[in-house]
């Protein structure tokens, strides 16, 4: 039986249909990103995980959101093209979404509900909100944007 994190779906940056189903039996690290913002250098960190790992079974799935600040006002392409000029990113980007509110993604619905925020919170407080996801499809942890990509590599190493 599958985990319930598999049954959503989302749309690359490019528009194609994707499905967390495809990425069934890997450890997945689910971020929320922004390209103007203090925490965008974390791309880069995000990018090393991905090619440090990514042949022992990790994927980085990076959602743009430009719920915070604005941080995040291009088009898809835009996006892709300042993440691929600017850090090389490889990994996959879904199109734009909302993370908070009545308009959020379903996956970030699930997220929240399933691993709450400090003190209990169901909201994401700001852009490079990491939930790291067993090969299980089990929601074991959730890091604020104060932790860098580098940080989870012990944490990322034990769930391959």
């Amino acid at each position: 039986m599958s985990a319930p994190l598999y049954a959503f779906n989302f749309t690359l940056l490019d528009g194609s249909p994707a499905k967390l189903q495809d990425y069934a039996g890997k450890v997945i690290l689910v971020v929320n990103t922004a390209s103007q913002c203090g925490y965008t250098p974390q791309y880069a960190g995000l990018e090393a995980l991905y090619r440090r790992y990514r042949d022992r079974g990790l994927v980085v799935i990076g959602f743009p959101c430009n719920q915070f600040g604005r941080q995040e006002p291009g088009s898809d392409a835009e996006i892709g093209a300042f993440c691929q000029k600017n850090y090389g990113v490889s990994f996959p980007m879904a199109s734009k979404v909302d993370v908070n509110g009545a308009t959020a993604h379903p996956l970030w619905h699930h997220l929240v509900r399933a691993k709450p925020g400090l003190l209990g919170t169901r909201r994401i407080k700001w852009n490079f909100t990491k939930f790291l996801i067993d090969r299980q499809g089990h929601i074991v942890a959730r890091h604020s944007a104060l932790t860098k990509p580098e940080a989870l590599a012990s944490k990322i190493e034990a769930l391959l």
